[in-house]
């Protein structure tokens, strides 16, 4: 089984390689276009802002190889936000991987988000054996709103997108990584896709 986790200078890449090898795997760490798409599964992760890390992808020509991937591919906070159609954050135009466009949370609410939060209308192989309303750890200002893409929700002043999938995409606003035994489940349901 490879795995390789998307290197395009945004991302906590130690936390997700540790949760991986916590699971039994290693996880290598690549920007190879050939390596990337050679993967049995692909992490794209992502921590900052939306446009800069739009640019590192552009500058790499990653964004021309992640929407043509066949293989599964999990995109994490951040990761699934470039994978949207755009975002407010820098006014950022995405992969348009999924049809949605992520938007920034109203003043009603505390942002960024930060800490754990529950997880609903849950969909879809990647919650195989994860309950309703279970915890999982977040750290965002943006959001992709619910859409036909949405396989899971959770909740901050609205209902949101938890999760997204489409095709061999699936994308995680939470940081499974970071989710406790929860997360790790989830990694295990990911790594089992076929």
């Amino acid at each position: 089984m490879k795995i390789v986790i998307i290197d395009y200078g945004a991302g906590n890449i130690q936390s997700i390689k540790f949760a991986f090898q916590r699971l039994g795997y290693e996880a290598v760490l690549s920007k190879d276009a050939e390596e990337i798409m050679a993967a049995d599964k692909v992490i794209f992760p992502g921590v900052g802002e939306a446009s800069s890390a739009m640019k590192k992808l552009r500058e790499s020509k990653l964004d021309k190889i992640i929407p043509t991937l066949k293989q599964p591919v999990l995109g994490i906070c951040l990761g699934m936000q470039l994978m949207c159609h755009s975002s407010e954050e820098g006014n950022t135009q995405g992969l348009g991987i999924f049809d949605v466009d992520v938007v920034k949370f109203s003043k009603d609410v505390k942002v960024p988000q930060i800490g754990w939060n529950q997880i609903t209308n849950l969909k879809s192989d990647l919650f195989k054996n994860v309950k309703e309303k279970e915890h999982i750890y977040l750290v965002h200002s943006f959001y992709a709103p619910l859409c036909e893409e949405t396989i899971a929700e959770a909740e901050y002043g609205l209902e949101y997108s938890a999760a997204l999938k489409k095709n061999n995409f699936y994308g995680t606003q939470f940081h499974p990584e970071k989710s406790s035994e929860v997360g790790e489940q989830i990694l295990r349901n990911f790594i089992e896709i076929i």
